[in-house]
């Protein structure tokens, strides 16, 4: 490493120091200060939104057409998988490559895909290749996306709002969660599903065109230097761990959101049809629907609280505390028999869910060195995005065994033991 790095990798450490410190002032909504990140913050949710609501509409359609569980299956694989094999790669780009120009490649390939499902659509000409292809593709572009929109959200604010920006793109994520099914709904009611998924393209433009003449690139927070091309998935993902082996708060978050996604993830919410009817509430559409965005409601009421009040600054100890918190929430929800009991275990687990994320991948940036800042990023999405693959297996295939109810409450009961093992192991760092 040279002088320059050296210095600059000071100045992170100085400016991360600060952010963990207790008696820094703390500031409501901070990240919204900067114009930049309201812009970014609009457009990105506009491009979440544009997501879902193709989600929507497409898993609609295919069903229509093809009725495959087997399809429905692969979707939910092809959209986590890219995750967990190319994340890492995929963050040394943001390292080495303008972060604006990486996030225009992944609006355009996820603008191609709607408008190639609304084209297939039209003209019933829908092969189960073209929805397999169709499908890979838009994966790819959401692990695109991710590395090189936490470097640029970290050039925009800087190190003192990280968590504030990071907390707020977690919350305008589950704002997009929530809006895209009703507009979603309203697209395919007022123009059919083709033209919906068509004009659903459009909702893609706002961040595409405010990235052409964004002041960031995101390289403020990377070493700007190629280096040597590395491999893409657990090879690379391991080298960078043994990198940043001394460092236990880098190590202990990555493991968190891993844990996390591997024995629980989101996989709960593939089942909700089937704890919707022991609720009771199969039959009723607007009480399973509310039953569905309870968890993503939770998160954005919880973002709101959080930022409007500056609450919990970044630590390792209180992110593993809060990850505690909702294992013991989903293993309530598990063994809940009443509807509104559960409404609320949801509403909770959201809560939770966003503060332990947001809280760790914030740290993980912070406590990142400079030139493998992108990497470590990817490496952090691999872990939190890409492990949730296999939660279909410690709760699906499990609840296929022994029920969904025993599956899940058995699985966040393994991760409340694993999360408290890590909570030992991260003491010792708890403080700096």
């Amino acid at each position: 490493m040279n002088l320059t790095e050296k210095a600059a990798e000071k100045l992170s450490d100085r400016s991360a120091a600060s952010v963990l410190d207790p008696a820094h002032k703390k500031i409501a909504f901070a990240a919204l200060h900067h114009s930049a990140y309201r812009a970014y913050f609009i457009t990105g949710m506009l491009a979440m939104m544009a997501d879902n609501i193709e989600h929507v509409i497409s898993y609609w359609v295919i069903f229509q057409v093809f009725r495959s569980p087997v399809l429905g299956g692969f979707a939910v694989i092809s959209h986590w998988t890219p995750f967990l094999l190319l994340s890492v790669y995929f963050g040394a780009l943001a390292d080495r490559f303008d972060c604006r120009k990486i996030i225009q490649t992944a609006q355009i390939m996820y603008m191609a895909v709607s408008v190639a499902w609304g084209v297939l659509f039209l003209t019933n000409r829908m092969q189960v290749w073209h929805a397999c292809l169709l499908l890979v593709v838009h994966g790819m572009a959401g692990v695109l996306w991710g590395p090189a929109s936490q470097l640029l959200i970290h050039d925009i604010v800087g190190s003192e709002q990280l968590q504030s920006a990071v907390r707020l793109n977690a919350m305008s994520r589950n704002l997009g969660i929530l809006l895209g099914p009703a507009i979603g709904g309203g697209l395919m009611l007022l123009l059919g599903p083709p033209m919906g998924l068509l004009a659903n393209a459009l909702i893609y433009l706002p961040l595409t065109l405010w990235l052409l003449k964004a002041p960031f690139s995101g390289q403020r927070t990377a070493s700007g230097q190629a280096g040597r091309r590395r491999g893409m998935g657990l090879r690379e993902a391991l080298h960078l761990l043994g990198e940043v082996s001394n460092n236990r708060t880098i190590l202990s978050m990555v493991l968190l959101a891993g844990l996390s996604s591997l024995f629980v993830g989101n996989a709960f919410q593939a089942q909700m049809p089937e704890y919707a009817h022991d609720l009771g509430a199969d039959r009723e559409g607007l009480a399973y629907s509310v039953l569905l965005a309870a968890n993503a409601a939770g998160a954005v009421i919880g973002g709101l609280l959080l930022e409007g009040k500056g609450l919990l600054q970044p630590r390792p100890r209180t992110a593993i505390i809060c990850a505690t918190l909702w294992c013991i929430i989903i293993t309530g929800f598990a063994a809940a028999s009443s509807y509104p009991m559960a409404l609320a275990l949801l509403f909770l687990a959201g809560f939770c869910n966003l503060t332990f994320n947001s809280m760790a991948q914030t740290l993980v940036q912070l406590k990142a060195p400079t030139h493998l800042r992108g990497r470590l990023v990817g490496l952090f999405n691999m872990s939190s995005n890409g492990l949730k693959a296999f939660s279909g297996v410690t709760v699906g295939v499990l609840g296929g065994l022994v029920g969904v109810h025993w599956s899940l409450g058995l699985s966040a009961t393994a991760l409340l033991a694993a999360t408290i093992a890590l909570l030992a192991f991260a003491l010792p760092s708890a403080d700096n």
